[in-house]
């Protein structure tokens, strides 16, 4: 659905009134495009402290630059961050050059894990966190910051290539956390080989692809060269076939919620599976009051209980290959809460319980990560539906001050599916423009 808001705060009048009136001017954002893959303008590079990360010859692929007049992003590297004297530094650091950056252009630090053996070290990398996400709210223009904890920096490079790219336009104010490359792992060799195809000779099986969010995570694993499955329900098969014949991919149709649901989908991939995207979801919205049993569990079973059982059932018959990924979608009602949504919020939250507890285990075991994309308001036929008043609301109510589109979690959970994302593992990114609700 069109945003008109938006679109009348881009013109002349439009402009003097919302600035007279003291409204939201949201900027239209530059996504990702085969004519604009990239940003166009200079990435510079920035240090805070005394940093061993060495990014500029650890990656080259980056295009870093010492000085710029007008960056399109800004990397700032504040990894040797242990006290008062060198937090001032990042102060130093962006203060000169905040104004400068492009319209929709990227801040990303570089902090590192907090250490506790060292408070000093450890309450000024947790600033942070603080410094970050004030700035995202502050910095306006369609402009994203976010926070990325590593130690490694050729492990990061997945992250800061899709951090430092239009295709994270809608997601900012986020701490991802990146390990280490784990050792002999050849797969991020092989995705780097042709790194705008780093899917090629993958297999992906979006749920629920057959329209809406997972349709536009079809499309985008299919565009990173994927060759994909389309999950959804017997009823959606007709438009399941379009999306996969349209993707060049196949349709698979099934109760996700079936109790076998997990082995015939290992019967159907007999070659095995490397992404699997949890995307179906439903809600039956209703106060705790008023819902009856019947609107709990369908939802807890579409939207949980599925996801744990084919899970289960897909890592168990080992129909995950080893460096595979997993990617769960959960909410920010899962974080935040929602009025009216008790059930969907509960489902929500349990995603983000069985990222944090299985990731762990899932990458020592059979090699396989497990990350999930938290969207906020993004503009679905389902947010069409919403009262004109609360759909306002929602679309506002974030640092970007508009709704995400599909394609701005298909994107994520892309990054979170490439092979070279393997030091990226239990991790919950949220694709909410920086909501004001939640954490």
């Amino acid at each position: 659905m069109a945003d008109r808001y938006l679109s009348f705060t881009g013109t002349g009048p439009g402009r003097f009134l919302t600035r007279r009136l003291g409204l939201p001017q949201p900027a239209p954002l530059k996504r990702w495009s085969a004519e604009r893959p990239a940003q166009a303008g200079d990435r510079l590079l920035l240090t805070a402290g005394k940093s061993d990360l060495e990014l500029a010859a650890a990656e080259p692929g980056l295009g870093l630059t010492a000085s710029s007049e007008r960056p399109d992003a800004v990397l700032l590297d504040a990894t040797g961050v242990r006290d008062i004297e060198t937090l001032a530094e990042v102060h130093a650091a962006l203060h000169p050059v905040v104004r400068s950056v492009a319209a929709s252009g990227r801040i990303v630090v570089l902090g590192a894990p907090l250490d506790p053996a060292d408070h000093h070290q450890a309450a000024v990398q947790q600033a942070l966190e603080g410094f970050t996400r004030s700035l995202g709210k502050e910095i306006g223009r369609g402009r994203t910051v976010n926070l990325v904890r590593l130690t490694d920096a050729r492990a990061a490079e997945s992250t800061l290539r899709f951090l430092l790219s239009p295709k994270s336009a809608y997601v900012s104010g986020q701490v991802i956390e990146v390990g280490a490359r784990e050792a002999g792992d050849t797969r991020e060799a092989e995705a780097l080989t042709d790194p705008d195809r780093p899917l090629a000779n993958h297999t992906a099986l979006v749920t629920g692809a057959a329209r809406g969010i997972g349709e536009a995570v079809a499309e985008t694993l299919a565009r990173d060269g994927a060759r994909v499955v389309v999950l959804d329900v017997p009823q959606a098969e007709q438009d399941a076939r379009r999306v996969a014949d349209r993707l060049g991919g196949t349709a698979l149709t099934l109760d996700i919620t079936a109790p076998d649901a997990g082995e015939r989908i290992a019967a159907a991939l007999p070659d095995g599976l490397d992404v699997l995207v949890h995307n179906a979801g439903i809600t039956r919205d209703r106060r705790l009051v008023n819902m009856p049993a019947e609107r709990w569990s369908s939802v807890l079973d579409v939207n949980l209980a599925s996801v744990l059982r084919t899970t289960d059932a897909l890592l168990a018959s080992g129909a995950m290959r080893r460096g595979g990924r997993i990617v769960a979608t959960a909410s920010i009602a899962g974080l935040a809460g929602n009025a009216g949504q008790t059930n969907y919020g509960a489902s929500k939250a349990g995603i983000v319980g069985l990222v944090r507890s299985l990731a762990p285990r899932a990458l020592a075991e059979h090699g396989v990560t497990v990350n999930a994309v938290a969207p906020g308001f993004i503009e679905t036929k389902m947010t069409a539906a919403v009262p004109l008043l609360i759909r306002e609301a929602g679309r506002r109510m974030n640092s970007l001050a508009q709704g995400g589109l599909p394609v701005d979690v298909a994107e994520t959970t892309a990054w979170l599916a490439d092979p070279g994302s393997g030091a990226v593992n239990g991790q919950v990114v949220r694709v909410c423009g920086q909501s004001l609700l939640g954490a």
